[in-house]
């Protein structure tokens, strides 16, 4: 073997060594970032709890994983906990329980809510304890949804807005469990 074939050798080797780090850099920082940011975008929402609203079901500081895709083939339902953009402020996300569907008309009297003028409430096991006083009618509108959160003395929600419902564009997720300070599915 001659001197320049040697060096080509050489050459060859660190090239190759060099390609197969980049594509390790690549495979281990590059490829788990992208996916980060498809999943992120295409995929989930990641949600930090703010306040007390969603007590006991939800705490504050609590962090949530929603499902983008939830809402694709079928519509939310009722007592589905959702993420989605403020009516009142697009900029900001909020999470709250959904109570009245579209089309729907909903009373609140001392604290139950009664849903299409039956006399009798919805049974609402989840909520921290019953609000004060009476709220409606609300006349919910079609692709539209008017939720409350748990705990409904402390909770910010479509009975005190200004546009009180939540439209179907509007959601971005359904809730679907905490992973931080544990892990357990949300309901």
């Amino acid at each position: 073997m001659n001197q320049s074939t040697e060096n080509l050798d050489i050459k060859n080797n660190k090239y190759s060594k060099l390609k197969k780090i980049a594509k390790e850099c690549f495979d281990l920082i590059v490829v788990p970032v992208l996916l980060a940011l498809f999943c992120s975008k295409i995929l989930i929402v990641n949600a930090t709890i703010p306040s007390s609203s969603m007590e006991d079901t939800i705490l504050p500081g609590d962090r949530i994983i929603g499902l983008r895709l939830a809402y694709l083939f079928q519509e939310p339902e009722r007592e589905d906990i959702i993420i989605f953009r403020f009516p009142d402020d697009e900029s900001q996300v909020f999470i709250k329980r959904v109570i009245g569907l579209p089309e729907e008309t909903l009373r609140i009297i001392d604290g139950r809510v009664y849903v299409n003028g039956s006399d009798t409430p919805l049974e609402e096991i989840y909520v921290k304890e019953l609000p004060r006083g009476s709220f409606g009618p609300y006349k919910v509108p079609k692709d539209s949804y008017f939720v409350m959160g748990d705990n409904r003395n402390h909770s910010h929600d479509s009975r005190f807005w200004e546009h009180k419902y939540v439209k179907q564009e509007n959601i971005m997720a359904k809730a679907l469990f905490q992973y931080y300070p544990r892990l357990r599915m949300v309901e």
